[in-house]
């Protein structure tokens, strides 16, 4: 059986739910903060990141987008196939979640990557809240004209946007003046299986 490498507050909960919900047969470990540099998780992904999924023969596939691209192909039905008006956009919006948001909350998590002292690294900060604050407009208002989901029908798209948006609350911004997204996040969290997730994830609802 497939593993998938998980850690608290990370975007491994993205194909977390998305095990959830397609009730693929794959186990979660749960990595506390720190394990993932250390000798024994380094040997599965030497990036130090999650999530991570290593299969029975040894293989080990790394990045978020790619695993939900991977479970949906492996275990998704219809909604999730990648032949389909909905898996084409669904890839278009995994890459941009992933290398477009995700990665502009790097100077966020980590502003020492990008400056040395403080002074600096408050004005990297200030400068990723901005571009920030763009996507989440963005984000915002392709929910609302999409009914409530990101694509207009719940993807794995809506996986990876509900972590972006628990992650808002680290920052300056607020959840609240992005009232679908807000939404979004209520509506996710009132899922079951997404409930399972967090609680396999040792995480809490973001409320």
């Amino acid at each position: 059986m497939p593993t998938l490498y998980t850690m608290p507050e990370t975007c491994a909960i993205a194909p977390n739910i998305a095990v959830h919900w397609l009730g693929a047969p794959i186990e979660i470990e749960v990595l506390k903060r720190g394990e993932q540099n250390e000798d024994a998780y380094l040997a599965i992904n030497p990036k130090g990141q999650v999530p991570a999924v290593k299969f029975e023969d040894g293989d080990v596939l790394t990045e978020a987008a790619a695993i939900l691209a991977w479970l949906g192909a492996e275990y998704g039905k219809d909604s999730y196939a990648r032949d389909t008006v909905l898996g084409r956009k669904e890839a278009e919006a995994l890459s941009y979640l992933s290398s477009e948001v995700h990665a502009a909350y790097g100077a966020h998590f980590a502003p020492r990557k990008f400056a040395d002292d403080k002074n600096t690294q408050e004005k990297v900060k200030a400068k990723t809240y901005e571009k920030l604050r763009g996507h989440y407009e963005r984000m915002n208002e392709t929910v609302e004209k999409g009914g409530g989901w990101y694509l207009g029908k719940r993807s794995f798209a809506d996986a990876y946007l509900y972590a972006i948006e628990r992650w808002i609350e680290g920052t300056p911004l607020k959840i609240s003046d992005y009232p679908a997204l807000q939404a979004h996040r209520r509506r996710m969290e009132e899922d079951e299986k997404v409930l399972a997730a967090l609680k396999a994830q040792k995480m809490k609802p973001a409320g």
